[in-house]
């Protein structure tokens, strides 16, 4: 037998077939990741004289991108929606939309103009999100680079520096440089001389001085790298004192936002919809052969021999509907208050699923004012409630802009959000943004507040699983209960994210293959047609 190395072997491969081959080679013999996609999973097409049914519980987009497949495989579609829209939670408001509010509905009162809009959920997509991106090019949905972060914007903590607000770009280099000075007195103490040669160790120092811009003698004073003191145009430039290191540590920002644009979802360049985020909503609708049916809210769901049967209330009347195959979107916190006979442990599994906390607030401003401060886009941090504030990128030097003035996750903070009336919410964010920008509230001229956990039909944001439960349900709910499969971002390592809610789609698309018997995968990334 030859005896050859997997790296000879490649050698030979690329020299035969070129790059192309050798790539083709590599992810074969499991060598490199295959992180490439190619398109949505190609259900089985209907064959001739037999039209297979479907239901879609929920017109989220999970649900739309689960009927747009089944559609285009030939299957007959019944989307039910809850709410008197479409989108779950992908949600742009505008001048004059509803915000469904449980005990609190409100009215979106930014001024009629294409650039004021605000993105309740889903705000950012990220380059590596390739299931999103795919349909927003086969759907048509132009998209924009979102800058998501600035470094130019402000970090502040009421702890640190005097509750002053600081240039993130300072804390960035400041931080850096001190790290620096302790690699070099480490290096130059001789730590190191059992791990690196004398000569490596020397490349240390000289790469802490680099990385860190340091002083010959390995001391960090500052640096113009964090902007100046002085007009850089006019005069030689003057570095700001720099942050000690206890006020570093003091702040909050070194284990939230300092980090932030280093994160793999975060990772720049961002981009967003031009218009807003429900562009993407509006695409799958323009190619879905039948419209949701809103407003129909799901009562009952039954596995039955040859099919699922569902019902559902609309108008106060009650409709029951039958179909081959029903795929559901609804929040699996809700499942326990529909009537269903799934087995014991597949209804364990939904309870364990509990609703997240998510919290908003956006402002119209009447002026953008932090373009004159140098930001144009990002995120400024804080340890308030509040917790960021997000610019917006795109209109640059319009009059107007939306800004958001509240973005929290964290439970706790949510639920204290979501006590408070409209009116107090809102002056909260102002108190709190009057602490990054001095006269902030004076350009508020009105606002909206979203509190995920008390939106009608929705009443969470993003899955939350214990460890425990986690490990026990996961698999079992992606698999099918009957004819009947979850889907939506519940059923993704990536829950709150549009792109978990696509791979859960498609995990159940390939899960009806499967029960089909289809010998197929993945279908063409190309234009919907």
């Amino acid at each position: 037998m030859l005896n050859i190395t997997r790296r000879q072997f490649l050698s030979y491969v690329g020299a035969a077939g070129g790059s192309s081959a050798l790539l083709k080679t590599s992810l074969a013999m499991g060598l490199m990741p295959d992180d490439r996609y190619s398109g949505p999973v190609k259900v089985k097409p209907a064959s001739k004289g037999n039209k297979p049914t479907a239901l879609i519980l929920g017109a989220g987009i999970a649900g739309l991108s689960t009927a747009l497949e089944l559609e285009r495989a030939g299957f007959d579609c019944t989307i039910l929606e809850a709410s008197f829209r479409p989108g779950g939670r992908n949600l742009t408001v505008r001048n004059g939309d509803k915000i469904d509010e449980m005990g609190n509905p409100q009215i979106c009162n930014f001024d009629q103009q294409d650039n004021l809009f605000f993105n309740c959920g889903p705000a950012r997509i990220p380059g590596h999100h390739r299931r999103l991106l795919h349909y927003c090019r086969a759907l048509n949905v132009p998209l924009q680079i979102k800058a998501n972060s600035s470094k130019m914007a402000y970090f502040h903590d009421d702890k640190s520096l005097g509750g002053k607000p600081k240039r993130i770009i300072e804390y960035h280099t400041d931080v850096r440089g001190l790290m620096s000075e302790l690699l070099w007195k480490s290096a130059d103490s001789n730590q190191f001389d059992q791990l690196l040669s004398e000569e490596d160790v020397s490349k240390l120092m000289k790469f802490s001085q680099t990385f860190g811009d340091l002083t010959e003698n390995g001391k960090y004073i500052g640096s113009n790298r964090a902007g100046s003191t002085t007009d850089r145009m006019l005069d030689f430039p003057k570095p700001h004192a720099p942050i000690e290191l206890k006020e570093m540590l003091d702040s909050s920002f070194w284990y939230g936002g300092l980090l932030g644009a280093e994160l793999y979802d975060w990772c720049e360049p961002l981009m967003e919809p031009i218009g807003g985020m429900d562009a993407v909503v509006k695409g799958f609708l323009k190619y879905l052969k039948t419209p949701p049916v809103l407003n129909a809210q799901v009562k009952k769901i039954y596995n039955r021999d040859k099919g699922v049967e569902v019902t559902y209330e609309q108008g106060g009347k009650f409709h029951t509907v039958q179909a081959d195959y029903c795929f559901n979107n609804i929040p699996a916190y809700f499942m326990a208050g529909i009537e269903n006979n799934f087995s014991a442990m597949y209804q364990s599994g939904l309870d364990s699923i509990k609703r997240g906390h998510l919290f908003k607030i956006a402002y119209q401003m009447k002026e953008r004012f932090w373009e004159r401060d140098g930001i144009f886009g990002g995120i400024s941090y804080t340890s308030d409630p509040i917790n960021q504030l997000w610019y917006p990128s795109h209109d640059i030097h319009a009059q107007k802009g939306i800004l958001l003035g509240a973005y929290t996750w964290d439970p706790k903070v949510s639920a204290k959000f979501e006590a408070m009336s409209q009116q107090e919410r809102l002056k909260a964010g102002a108190i709190s943004g009057e602490k990054i920008h001095p006269g902030y509230s004076k350009y508020i001229e009105n606002g909206i507040t979203i509190p995920w956990a008390r939106m009608n039909h929705q009443m969470g944001c993003g899955m939350q699983m214990s460890e425990g439960d986690f490990e026990k349900y996961y698999h079992l709910l992606q698999e099918p209960e009957g004819r009947h499969f979850m889907i939506g971002d519940q059923i993704s390592h990536h829950s709150g994210w549009q792109e978990g809610a696509l791979a859960s789609s498609e995990q159940a698309l390939q899960q009806l293959n499967k029960l089909l018997g289809a010998n197929i995968n993945h279908g063409e990334a190309s234009h919907v047609s």
